[in-house]
């Protein structure tokens, strides 16, 4: 193997007597650089609009969320959410009530979601830090905060005692109605606030104090529509699943964040093999420059490879050099590909040198699994395209 590698390393770093073989062995080289260094950046960048996308579900969504198995609302006693709140990991967590509404304000209506949150709230999910005008909702008054978007449909700031915005929902029940107005109940509230996350959310979402949407849909007490609870960074997330379903039963089911995003985490995740499998596609036609080099390389070397056969070399051996002598193209290329790549991200996550708008950098990512799939997916094409090119050694020695 020494043998082989040093005849491999003077064949790659020797120049030939025929240019041609030079200029070969150059753009395969710049091939694999190239091939490293777009499939790098690339991967950075989507796991950079990863991150970008999911940190306003990180904002917004808890780290665990426990739901009704089956219904809309769960029934929980005051000694339960008490052992709840002992479990070892659980740092916060707060009750909510959900419930799709009708939103009315001047003539005006658009559908949305209600959430009523209690005082533990903000422990568990600080979106008031998402506030761009007004206040957060006082937990004893009829005061709601909207998102921007509503905002906008609605034509509704934050208004004065006079601008109350009224919120209805069906009345549960059965038989004939005679008027709209009893098919509804409805409580008006003042917008002490505007919140803005994104788009869907925006547009999605009304915050209410807890007792609001308690009276609005009239539910029993200790009756609420789900548990959102914050974990500690070190927690055992499978652990306190098992043990809120120990402390409340089969009633219940339990959602970390990422399966409250499932979809999106799905569409990202769909988006990164895509955009990977169609590079790679580009390297692998990039990377059979390598094969192409080798075999230049080996009509070139007919002479010396018969003079090595004769003199006692295999024709195992000889293909064993030639297959090193593409390893080394491959490794070098990738590697200064891969490095270049990581000075590149260092330098937009540190500089902010694209920018999507004046304020807002392109969003990458720094990952060592990125480096290792590129660095692999290099490795792995180059060698295979190397050693269909050794094939040649056998035609040579016939």
């Amino acid at each position: 193997m020494n043998f082989s590698y040093y005849i491999a390393k003077r064949y790659l770093a020797t120049k030939s007597k025929n240019s041609a073989i030079n200029i070969i062995t150059i753009i395969a080289g710049i091939g694999v650089f190239a091939g490293a260094l777009a499939l790098f950046i690339v991967l950075s960048g989507f796991a950079g609009l990863k991150e970008f996308s999911v940190s306003f579900s990180n904002e917004f969504d808890p780290d665990l969320k426990v739901l009704p198995s089956s219904g809309k609302t769960l029934i929980v006693g005051q000694k339960e959410l008490e052992q709840i709140k002992a479990l070892q990991g659980v740092q916060a967590f707060s009750k909510i009530i959900e419930e799709r509404v009708l939103l009315s304000f001047d003539n005006k209506h658009t559908p949305a979601n209600i959430k009523s949150i209690d005082k533990e709230y903000l422990n568990v999910n600080p979106v008031d830090s998402s506030l761009i005008g007004g206040v957060w909702v006082h937990p004893q008054e009829n005061q709601v905060v909207i998102g921007s978007a509503i905002s906008r449909k609605l034509s509704l700031g934050i208004g004065g005692y006079g601008d109350a915005l009224k919120i209805m929902v069906p009345k549960p029940g059965t038989g004939q109605i005679s008027q709209i107005s009893d098919a509804f109940s409805t409580k008006s509230a003042l917008v002490t606030g505007v919140y803005s996350i994104n788009e869907d959310l925006n547009s999605k979402y009304v915050f209410t104090p807890f007792f609001f949407a308690e009276e609005l849909l009239q539910l029993k007490e200790n009756e609420f529509s789900a548990l959102e609870i914050k974990l500690n960074p070190d927690a055992d997330e499978n652990g306190i699943k098992e043990q809120i379903v120990s402390i409340l039963g089969k009633k219940v089911i339990i959602k970390n964040r990422i399966q409250l995003n499932d979809k999106l985490y799905k569409m990202l995740n769909t988006e990164n093999l895509a955009v990977y499998l169609i590079f790679t596609l580009v390297l692998i036609i990039a990377l059979f420059n390598v094969g192409g080099a080798i075999v230049m390389a080996i009509l070139d070397k007919q002479h010396n490879i018969r003079t090595l056969h004769h003199l006692g070399a295999s024709a195992k051996g000889i293909k064993r050099i030639f297959l090193l002598q593409g390893t080394l193209l491959t490794l070098v290329g990738g590697a200064l590909g891969l490095m270049l790549g990581i000075v590149i991200i260092l330098l937009q996550l540190q500089f902010d040198l694209i920018m999507i708008t004046p304020t807002l950098p392109y969003p990458v990512a720094l990952k060592a699994e990125n480096i290792l799939v590129v660095f692999a997916t290099i490795m792995v094409l180059g060698i295979t395209a190397t050693y269909i090119g050794t094939t040649r050694i056998t035609k040579v020695l016939t």
